[in-house]
């Protein structure tokens, strides 16, 4: 009689112990590999917005978005900042849907864009006088201060280079 081709414990032992060194080696580079992706999708979301907000500013006579009809006397409005970048304006930035006639600069954006490590997409806007936080707290999707143009990512944490993503 012949004896059939199987694999003996210590075979099967062996095959597992090396799948889970394999992992332990690849799992970690595929999860920074990730990191990396966001932290890619992170700047490149910032450079979009940024380029939003200097174009913006260009078109309606040195006025950033979030004000009101342009009026730079009361703090800037989250709701009136995202309309005008996805929405189309006039000169003193009201806003109304693409093709309304007298409306012809922007949308500058298609919609805004999602913080790619915290999934949110809204805007925290500080007062005139306001400064920004010491750190990111995670609350919203992005900082922004109308009365300097400055725009950053509120998300804690640092790159892979120790690099905060708050200073991007």
């Amino acid at each position: 009689m012949k004896k059939a081709g199987a694999f003996t414990l210590v075979e099967v032992l062996i095959v597992v112990t090396l799948l889970g060194v394999l992992a332990g080696i690849v799992i970690p580079s595929i999860s920074s590999g990730s990191a990396s992706a966001q932290s890619s999708a992170l700047a490149q979301d910032l450079k979009l917005l940024r380029r939003f907000v200097l174009i913006y500013k260009i078109q309606h006579l040195e006025v950033g978005p979030g004000y009101l009809n342009g009026s730079t006397s009361a703090d800037p409005v989250e709701e009136v900042f995202i309309n005008q970048a996805i929405m189309a304006s006039n000169a003193s930035g009201q806003t109304d849907v693409a093709g309304t006639s007298g409306y012809n600069r922007g949308p500058y954006l298609e919609r805004m864009p999602v913080n790619p490590f915290n999934g949110k997409s809204t805007v925290q806007m500080l007062g005139n006088s306001e400064n920004f936080p010491a750190d990111a707290d995670d609350s919203h999707g992005w900082i922004y201060k109308a009365a300097t143009s400055e725009l950053r990512a509120d998300n804690a944490g640092t790159n892979i280079n120790g690099k905060r993503y708050y200073d991007y």
